[in-house]
């Protein structure tokens, strides 16, 4: 029988995140069953201010961007279209490899995309394992409830990691996973939050060597014949950016980017990349461009899926 996902409030998730200092999350961040399913057992990550922290290290910005009632319909209807091609995918894959895959999940998040997976039995006999990292804790604290409370851990394991360490791992997959915009959050370690758009430069974004590093380190761990699959990116136009900036002034923060900017960002570390089908192929020029392919998740321009064949 499929799992039904239990009514599980995201305040409850963020109190348990907080308080909780033992049970799943105190064994997991302590290195706990990742590290018997191929993730290392690292110590977590360093949080600190400035330079280095996480988008998602305030509690109340989690609050606030995983609650639906703050989602505006485009952003909703990208995580149905990303599901429903996701599903598709996996079962491509599966097929193609003659058994269960192993996926890795880079930036877990609230648990999102294994929790409405496992509630399809059909999709979820086809995943053997399930690894999901993302160097927020109050993620990772999310994350591990949701495994907890809906029984997932015999193929689900979460781990405090950075993307960009992702050479630590030594595991193999066949299909790894960037859902719902999350590729657009690799911004540059020298990107300047504090006092961008007073009078500075703006940030030239032809390359970009974080979004690089962490898809090159992606790529090298797939089996032959596996996937990345980009679950949705923000394509780059007018009326993209407008709809990225009234989601994250309903947030509360305080947008620094404007109309000349091929990105968003806020003075609360928010940043979040657009693209086109030509700046992504040039990231992903290890890549050759027979591999790449693009798949629009609407009618109107504002989100796309990549997939990513080695």
């Amino acid at each position: 029988m499929p799992v039904m996902a239990p009514a599980i409030s995201l305040n409850t998730l963020l109190h348990t995140n907080i308080h909780m200092s033992g049970g799943v999350i105190g064994k997991e961040r302590d290195g706990g069953t990742a590290s018997s399913r191929g993730l290392t057992g690292r110590p977590p990550l360093e949080k600190v201010r400035g330079k280095g922290r996480s988008m998602y290290d305030d509690a109340n910005t989690v609050k606030k961007t995983f609650d639906q009632e703050f989602l505006s319909e485009y952003l909703r209807q990208a995580q149905w279209a990303e599901m429903i091609e996701l599903k598709k995918a996996i079962n491509e894959i599966s097929r193609r490899k003659g058994g269960q895959i192993a996926i890795l999940d880079i930036g877990i998040g609230n648990a999102r995309i294994p929790k409405h997976l496992s509630g399809i039995k059909e999709i979820w006999d086809m995943v053997g394992s399930y690894d999901g990292i993302d160097n927020a804790e109050n993620c990772i604290g999310i994350s591990n409830v949701v495994v907890s409370e809906m029984g997932l851990g015999d193929k689900v394991s979460v781990k405090q990691m950075d993307a960009a360490n992702l050479g630590q791992v030594r595991k193999k997959y066949d299909l790894v996973i960037v859902t719902w915009f999350t590729a657009g959050n690799f911004y540059p370690d020298d990107f300047p939050f504090e006092g961008y758009g007073k009078g500075s430069e703006r940030y030239d974004l032809g390359r970009n060597a974080k979004f690089e590093k962490v898809f090159g380190l992606a790529y090298k761990h797939l089996n032959p014949g596996g996937e990345i699959i980009i679950g949705s990116a923000y394509i780059d136009n007018e009326s993209t950016r407008k709809r990225q900036e009234d989601f994250y002034r309903k947030c509360g923060m305080t947008v620094i980017t404007g109309p000349e900017d091929s990105f968003t960002a806020t003075v609360e570390r928010f940043w979040s990349q657009r693209f086109t089908e030509e700046r992504m192929k040039k990231y992903l020029y290890f890549v050759p461009s027979e591999n790449i392919s693009f798949i629009a998740l609407d009618t109107y321009e504002f989100a796309m899926m990549v997939r990513i064949r080695k």
